[in-house]
């Protein structure tokens, strides 16, 4: 993934008095975050990377997870998403939240100012594309990291983040994944049953993300074609990797960690667009469905579909020897009989920012960077399975040169992608 180049200085700019302005050297430098002692009492600086609605959120994640959290500096690619930011989290957590309006960065490079600044973690949470970059930054700048999913668009991408994992088990810094189902306290009970045998063997797991349609932005008179794409980013994979990636992810990681983070060695698929035809809809398809295999047999049936109208499930369901299971109902049925999980069940995206904190102040770094990494391009062999219409292998895949990173990083004109035709792409 080719690292998003440094920008003219205009571009740094920061929200100072509700009006923009070129930024200066006014963030305090240093690129090492001070020292988290495991005492309980001291702040830890956060830093958000991504305005947008989830970003929003797992900034207030975080400081729900941890009394001794304050969020100190925003970023994004835009003024308006982090205006509302800021709006949300000082009404909401006005002892908590507290970001001066020069520690608010707006630009393609905003996220170079941020790892300037004195942040311990920076939680990246902007459209995908942009995730391997943004993580390399911040491992180099030595901060731990909250890394939304998924973490790549392309196998490129996803070989930097490998990368980028390594370095930090090497500086023992946090990488805590967004794949939040792996924190949520009902699936880890059901996932631990299927591992301990209850339903025998697994033969089969069938992968359900069947929804409506998203929101959609509409194009404004003075929007260049990049920050048409950007604003809609969700339409366009080289910024999303398409909604397979961006949103079945979370359902083939269920698989993945079913089937011991081992990867699948192959899979064929189809898929297409019917109900989103329009220009609007960029040049992502609106259904899927995949065959993954792995080398001992067992096969994922993945199915993710986007059409509005239409039966919606999501669920995993998992089969084997001696039983069945539904993943996300925590249910399994086998032959020493029935169980459910019963326990408490507070919400998983705080869990995932709780761990992220607590092994901070204990020591024990958490570093999800491997599974979350694979998860991505399991869904990205998906994705190119059903858009060449071809097999596609994991090695194929880990292996790719194809980089869909634009030539520069502009607001200006950038290619408008064709929709892909299986047989053909």
């Amino acid at each position: 993934m080719t690292e998003l180049p440094k920008t003219e200085p205009t571009r740094r700019t920061f929200l100072k008095n509700s009006t923009a302005a070129v930024v200066g050297s006014t963030l305090t430098t240093g690129l090492v975050p001070k020292t988290v002692h495991a005492e309980g009492d001291d702040i830890i600086k956060v830093g958000l990377i991504g305005c947008g609605g989830r970003g929003s959120s797992a900034a207030g994640n975080a400081m729900r997870a941890d009394p001794n959290v304050k969020v100190t500096a925003l970023a994004d690619m835009f003024a308006g998403p982090l205006k509302s930011t800021q709006s949300v989290l000082s009404r909401q957590f006005p002892n908590q939240y507290a970001v001066e309006d020069e520690n608010c960065l707006v630009g393609f490079d905003a996220y170079k100012e941020m790892m300037l600044s004195d942040v311990d973690v920076v939680l990246l949470c902007t459209p995908p594309h942009f995730r391997p970059a943004h993580l390399k930054a911040a491992i180099e700048a030595g901060k731990h990291v909250f890394c939304e999913k998924p973490v790549a668009v392309d196998g490129p991408g996803v070989r930097s983040v490998l990368e980028t994992t390594k370095k930090a088990k090497e500086k023992n810094l946090t990488i805590v994944s967004g794949l939040c189902w792996r924190y949520d306290l009902g699936v880890k009970a059901v996932m631990q049953q299927i591992q301990d045998g209850a339903i025998g063997d697994i033969q089969t797991i069938q992968e359900n993300y069947l929804t409506g349609g998203l929101w959609h932005r509409t194009r404004e008179a003075d929007w260049t074609e990049m920050e048409y794409q950007v604003r809609n980013w969700l339409y366009f994979t080289w910024l999303s990797g398409d909604h397979i990636v961006e949103q079945h992810i979370h359902s083939l990681d269920k698989a993945m960690w079913l089937m011991g983070d081992k990867p699948p060695a192959r899979c064929f698929g189809l898929g297409g667009r019917q109900s989103r035809t329009e220009e609007k809809w960029g040049h992502i398809f609106d259904h899927f469905a995949i065959c993954y295999e792995w080398e001992n047999g067992v096969k994922t049936f993945a199915f993710t579909r986007q059409q509005s109208g239409c039966h919606n499930d999501v669920e995993d369901y998992v089969v084997g020897t001696k039983g069945k299971a539904s993943v996300l109902k925590n249910h399994v049925v086998g032959d020493g009989g029935e169980w459910k999980f019963e326990g408490q069940k507070p919400s998983m995206y705080d869990l995932e920012h709780k761990a992220l904190f607590e092994g901070l102040r204990s020591g024990n770094i958490i570093n999800n960077g491997e599974y979350m990494s694979y998860s991505t391009l399991m869904a990205i062999m998906g994705r190119e399975a059903c858009y060449t219409g071809k097999q596609i292998t994991w090695d194929e895949m880990m292996n790719s040169t194809v980089d869909l990173s634009p030539p520069s990083y502009e607001w200006g004109d950038v290619k408008i992608p064709k929709v892909s035709i299986p047989g053909r792409a």
